[in-house]
């Protein structure tokens, strides 16, 4: 069975590698959604919808069911498309899951990208620094080397404004609208990683809160901060291979 990993902001594939890695074989795929490590499409708006629509179109070209891993805004689309198109999925797995939960309170950087000239001046800032200022910040979040040089390097002026997008078609409205679609998950095999040390992602509870409505299992990972993937990927493959083992 195929694997498919999605990243998300301010991402590229890179820091899927160390999981790759672990899990082994050559049935893993990973796709960057456009403007985050892949080129923006002419016309391509990079609202959350229009990624979704990306991501339906990536599965159908694979041409069977996979296992669908999502991460930060990918696991968003990942929840989405597990919500919207079950038939594309034998598995979905998700790890910011506590994000849906409507007691969810998003993080001051979020609400900033969602604020007309406030979030401009966010990444104007980012582009300024050049790419060795953004490794360092990278760096503080002890991500390795070649990762953070890749990450680095692929923050544009079309990333920007893809994030800056994103954020904007995604606001509290309309998780309001994609949370009543959350029941619907449950028609494939759902997982959802609660990193308990990311604190972009929600609580144990809200992560859990998810869980119940879409009958998915939960996985606990306890301390391991935002990139779990990179910090912990034997930790992650175990997870993950289980979980597709008990299929």
């Amino acid at each position: 069975m195929t694997a498919v990993l999605v990243h998300g902001n301010p991402e590229t594939a890179a820091l899927w590698r160390p999981l790759v890695s672990e899990l082994g074989g050559d049935d893993v795929i990973t796709l960057s959604p456009p403007g985050f490590g892949a080129p923006v499409p002419y016309g391509f708006g990079a609202t959350s919808d229009e990624y979704v629509a990306w991501l339906v179109s990536s599965l159908e070209s694979i041409g069977e069911p996979v296992d669908l891993v999502g991460h930060d805004w990918g696991a968003n689309y990942a929840l989405r498309v597990a919500c919207e198109r079950p038939d594309l999925l034998r598995s979905w797995c998700v790890d910011t899951a506590g994000v849906w939960a409507p007691d969810y309170v998003w993080h001051e950087v979020s609400r900033m990208f969602r604020t007309p000239d406030v979030g401009e001046r966010i990444i104007s800032a980012w582009l300024a620094m050049g790419p060795e200022e953004r490794q360092a910040i990278f760096q503080q979040a002890g991500i390795a080397p070649d990762v953070v040089a890749e990450m680095a390097d692929a923050i544009d002026e079309a990333m920007g404004r893809c994030i800056l997008e994103i954020y904007r078609s995604a606001d509290e409205a309309a998780f309001a609208r994609w949370r009543e679609q959350l029941t619907a998950a449950s028609a494939r095999p759902g997982l959802v990683l609660a990193v308990v040390g990311d604190d972009l992602a929600g609580t144990e509870a809200q992560h859990r809160w998810t869980a119940e409505r879409t009958g998915a299992e939960v996985a606990l990972f306890d301390r391991r901060g935002h990139w779990w993937m990179l910090h912990e990927p034997a930790t992650g493959a175990v997870a993950l291979r289980g979980f597709w083992d008990s299929l």
